[in-house]
């Protein structure tokens, strides 16, 4: 079993590293942006992939994975793990639709309510205790739902036609074309610094230094990792402020 994922604050490989310890403590755990990811799936015949929903949709370096490497997918046996800051509706779907079109077996689908990962939308935002509580419960429904994976029952949230339903009117038909701009919405500030740290953890390549100054290349994620490391708070991508630079380690209290 191999656990392959997308984590921009910490959130997803959380749950995913939770859970796989629990069903499957032996399984190998790697980021999709890894270059040894695509030959971890074609040695192992059942897959875990999990990433954070967005406007319940997956992020586009998700599917841009699955589609560049559709030739890996048959016959894998997939379960689909998504966290969510508030609404899903069908984001283990989204993906699940298109493994199946190359040929995978989706076992199942795990939807789940983690600490909100966009610093510089006020909205979300809750205290340092509220975001702990929460990954409590998140800790609790994925060791229920370990449970129920090793007696054979594999969660389907997010995966039947009514879901599909919900993640369509609820967001995705809204929001779609709109996100699809979000790419070049990096903004770096003029605290910027120069150090490096964003370019480094950047799983798109999508950031460099140039004068001293953090450069955009136009292909962001909107993962969020470069926003809540930033020593500066430097960057933005859908606000022009940080109200709370968000890692997963903070809510550890």
């Amino acid at each position: 079993m191999t656990g392959i994922y997308l984590s921009g604050t910490g959130n997803t490989k959380h749950c995913l590293e939770f859970l796989l310890s629990l069903a499957s403590p032996e399984a190998a755990l790697i980021p999709i942006e890894d270059p040894n990811a695509v030959s971890l799936i074609r040695e192992t015949d059942e897959i875990y992939l999990a990433y954070p929903t967005q406007f319940s949709n997956m992020p586009f370096m998700v599917r841009d994975f699955i589609n560049k490497n559709s030739d890996i997918w048959s016959g894998k046996k997939v379960f689909l793990l998504t966290t969510m800051g508030l609404f899903s509706g069908d984001g283990t779907g989204c993906a699940a639709r298109l493994l199946k079109k190359y040929g995978a077996d989706i076992l199942g689908g795990l939807q789940i309510l983690m600490p909100d990962s966009i610093s510089d939308c006020k909205m979300l935002k809750k205290p340092v205790e509220e975001c702990a509580r929460i990954v409590r419960e998140a800790d609790v429904r994925l060791t229920q739902a370990a449970l129920s994976i090793a007696s054979g029952k594999y969660p389907q949230e997010g995966l039947s036609f009514w879901s599909h339903m919900a993640g369509l009117f609820g967001q995705r038909l809204w929001f779609y074309n709109k996100t699809t701009g979000y790419r070049k919405k990096v903004t770096v500030n003029d605290s910027c610094i120069g150090c490096g740290n964003c370019v480094k953890k950047c799983p798109m390549e999508n950031l460099s230094i140039a004068d001293g100054k953090a450069v955009s290349a136009g292909k962001c994620a909107m993962c969020y990792r470069c926003v809540s490391i930033c020593p500066k708070q430097a960057i933005t991508v859908l606000g022009n402020k940080i109200y709370m630079q968000c890692r997963f380690d903070k809510y550890i209290v």
